[in-house]
């Protein structure tokens, strides 16, 4: 694929509106400098310089779509706190909306810190707890699905685990998706072992890929097209859950895409340094949707994907890609 065909793709993307659907939380960055080890413990004394915060999970895959197109909206579930209208706050600032952000007092937000030293994160603090929707909440988030599913072109599940995203539902967004034939992609997640039939494309990472096939991974072969386990869970996947693509993100061996009918296709990595792994899965399925609601085919999609990927893990901190770096990184 070359420029011009990227640009054409991206032009028609600056139009569509996505919906992201699941796990939203706060990613908030300590930085600062390591100059000494405690007296009280043998860990190192960090001197913070500066503190940044973004919006992280499924608030991440939305930042990954606004670079691109300013229909991004974001639906998930906040505690009624200050972390949560800091975050709220965050996703307005960068120009997506809102509007289907769910509320509850009894649920905590969700905050990720890493402290990072040297270019390093030196520790990861997690605050969270599962929480599983309720009758009402779940069917105020349906109601408010039903009333913007006429201004969506396509859905994304990015399911982290936390409880959000239900078999209730991931069914009732399918049912009102088909109805309209709006694509539906998912990001799973293995502590969660939905049915995903009637979704459009699912992407799993390699590790999450063999542990739904309930294969054993034994490692990477050289060469992903002569990999006979990676073959055979996506010959499994495909068939469980019954959806047309598998997209299997690799690491540095790239992306492995099964298209139901279709010879199997890798798109070997663009990465040309790796600083930082966070948020790469996000910006994957984030432009793999987005190129299909934009008319691209399912490889075409996938090598988006793979190409914005490669440029976000050079970056630091919880990165997206802008559509300037997405173009250049493909042939003229």
């Amino acid at each position: 694929m070359n420029r011009q065909r990227i640009h054409n793709i991206l032009k028609d993307a600056s139009s569509k509106r996505i919906l992201v659907i699941g796990d939203v939380m706060l990613d908030e960055f300590v930085w600062g400098r390591v100059s000494r080890i405690s007296p009280e413990a043998p860990v190192p004394v960090v001197e913070v310089t500066k503190q940044t915060c973004y919006p992280g999970g499924a608030a991440n895959v939305a930042r990954n779509l606004v670079e691109f197109t300013p229909g991004a909206r974001v639906m998930g579930l906040v505690g009624r706190d200050a972390h949560g209208s800091q975050l709220a706050g965050l996703l307005r600032e960068e120009g997506i909306q809102t509007d289907c952000m769910v509320e509850s007092a009894d649920f905590p937000t969700i905050v990720k810190t890493r402290i990072i030293a040297r270019q390093q994160q030196v520790v990861r603090v997690d605050r969270e707890k599962r929480w599983d929707l309720d009758e009402s909440t779940l069917r105020g988030a349906i109601d408010r699905l039903r009333e913007v599913i006429a201004e969506t072109d396509a859905i994304i599940f990015e399911d982290y685990g936390k409880g959000f995203v239900s078999q209730a539902l991931k069914d009732a967004v399918c049912e009102l998706a088909h109805g309209r034939g709006i694509p539906v992609t998912v990001d799973p997640n293995p502590k969660n072992p939905l049915d995903w039939a009637g979704t459009t494309a699912i992407k799993p990472n390699r590790s999450e890929a063999f542990a739904a096939a309930g294969v054993p991974d034994e490692g990477a072969a050289d060469h992903p097209l002569e990999d006979g386990p990676l073959l055979e869970v996506g010959r499994r996947l495909i068939d469980r859950w019954r959806v047309g693509q598998l997209l299997v993100t690799l690491g540095e061996h790239g992306m492995f895409l099964f298209d139901d009918g279709e010879p199997p296709f890798h798109t070997p990595t663009r990465a040309q340094e790796v600083f930082d792994v966070s948020g790469a899965g996000d910006t994957a399925i984030a432009l793999y949707t987005l190129a299909l609601a934009s008319g691209a085919t399912p490889r075409e999609a996938a090598e988006i994907a793979n190409h914005a990927s490669g440029i976000v893990v050079g970056k630091l901190g919880t990165a997206t890609v802008a559509p300037d770096e997405l173009i250049a990184s493909f042939p003229v």
